[in-house]
């Protein structure tokens, strides 16, 4: 078996000026078909890997798609699953080129993309003393999991169920930033990867609550940015209207996260 590429380790794989991607959308793990209809599973299990290609600021081009699916689902729910692919590969000028069908006892997803970019984002690249900041609000994903677990409904925004990528704020930002990802696993849990993989550790410029610190399936964006950048990134976040919460400083030293898995 040939070794690890030196490609791994972002929230693609970056291969000249392609970017692959690939994330597992499994019922029972990451969705519940109590919560969401068919369509809405099938829209998130594409903007799961769309804010992937955009975390690295790379334009999704092609989607190749893997459903396993239970071998007595009707034909109208087939449909509908199909339609929320199509639609959100239309939304995003995505070409869906081909996959895999097979017989399950639940639904289970796999979307592979290829995506492209003339200015990759990556990971590595945080300097000491830069500034760390995330996107949007966290923490809604945390709270509407629990009132799903407890029996609740969802309205149809709501963030569990909803994803909006940060697109046109991360592709003027770019050049700016020395580092970004999304936040898909927590923001505390994706900054431990981010840091140790630029070998640093983070000063906090004020305590962040568990609920912020801990909430996965945000898909919003952390990244790193001199101080010196700090009121250009802060005129784009207002132009595109994304709110944009500096939490801390790179330092030396390592920093461990205390945040459980978010997956139920």
């Amino acid at each position: 078996m040939a070794g690890a590429s030196s490609a791994i380790g972002d929230d693609g794989a970056l291969m000249g000026s392609c970017v692959y991607s690939k994330d597992l959308f499994f019922e029972g793990v990451h969705f519940s078909r109590k919560w969401m209809c068919l369509y809405d599973i099938a829209t998130k299990a594409m903007m799961v890997n769309i804010s992937d290609a955009v975390a690295m600021n790379a334009v999704p081009k092609y989607a190749l798609i893997g459903i396993a699916m239970p071998s007595n689902m009707p034909l109208h729910e087939m449909r509908e699953l199909t339609q929320g692919f199509l639609d959100t590969a239309t939304a995003f000028n995505i070409e869906i080129i081909g996959g895999d069908t097979i017989a399950n006892t639940k639904l289970d997803i796999s979307v592979t993309l290829v995506s492209v970019s003339s200015r990759p984002l990556l990971r590595r690249g945080i300097k000491q003393g830069d500034c760390l900041a995330y996107t949007g609000v966290l923490g809604r994903s945390a709270t509407e999991l629990r009132y799903l677990l407890s029996g609740g409904r969802l309205h149809r925004r709501a963030k569990f169920t909803n994803i909006h990528v940060r697109q046109q704020f991360i592709a003027d930002a770019t050049v700016s930033l020395h580092s970004g990802m999304d936040i898909s696993d927590g923001l505390f849990c994706d900054l431990e990867k981010m840091l140790r993989i630029n070998r640093l550790g983070v000063r906090f410029l004020a305590k962040i609550p568990t609920l912020i610190a801990c909430s996965g399936e945000e898909y919003e964006m952390l990244v790193a940015f001199s101080p010196r950048k700090r009121r250009t990134l802060q005129r784009l976040a207002q132009k595109h209207r994304v709110r944009l919460t500096i939490f801390g400083r790179s330092r030396r030293g390592t920093f461990k996260s205390y945040c459980k898995s978010h997956h139920f």
